[in-house]
């Protein structure tokens, strides 16, 4: 593949993430992506397959699975692997909001591509939840009941993005992504009984 070869495919990706996010993957054509890309229209095609193997291609692409994978990896304590996860979550749907906006809109919709995206995000929440459990079977989590937790902490770290919308108009571009991420582990943990300096 020459290097032309890789930067229209990008530009392409690039555009259909701007695109999805703002418009959603129903709203937006084929010839809108290749236009925002300054591509020609059947090099979707091409590259691609079409333009549900773009929306594949942007999971692939700019989800950070190996970095979820890692951390799934990792032996930690129930308290290090919540701190960990709750971090990367958030510091993921802050640092790459287009990305974010299209799983966010993907569940809320429930579309045949929702899948796609549980296939992505199964694998973080069940860890979370195996941590939960353990940290409760352990008694260093404080809590009735693993699965209500599961939701309070899902909550919790994506809280920022009802925000964004919210009447109390939060802006992103003054929030400070590292602190968001370890304000938001330390509420968590702090929900769940543990002390910081645990």
């Amino acid at each position: 593949m020459t290097e032309p070869d890789l930067d229209i495919k990008t530009r392409i990706l690039l555009a259909a993430k701007k695109l999805f996010a703002l418009q959603g993957y129903d709203g937006t054509s084929v010839r809108q992506i290749c236009d925002e890309a300054g591509a020609n229209v059947s090099l979707v095609s091409y590259h691609f397959g079409g333009k549900e193997k773009v929306f594949d291609a942007l999971f692939e692409h700019f989800f950070p699975e190996h970095i979820l994978r890692m951390l799934a990896a990792e032996s930690m304590s129930p308290v290090e692997g919540i701190r960990r996860i709750v971090g990367e979550v958030v510091k993921f749907t802050m640092t790459d909001r287009e990305m974010s906006d299209i799983v966010q809109l993907e569940i809320t919709l429930r579309t045949n591509r929702t899948a796609t995206v549980f296939q992505y995000l199964d694998p973080v929440w069940n860890k979370v939840r195996e941590y939960l459990q353990q940290g409760k079977d352990q008694g260093v989590f404080r809590i009735e009941s693993a699965s209500y937790a599961m939701l309070q902490v899902m909550g919790v770290a994506l809280a920022h993005k009802r925000a964004k919308h919210s009447r109390f108009g939060f802006d992103y571009q003054d929030m400070n992504t590292e602190e968001l991420a370890e304000q938001t582990v330390e509420f968590v943990l702090r929900g769940l009984g543990v002390n910081s300096h645990e």
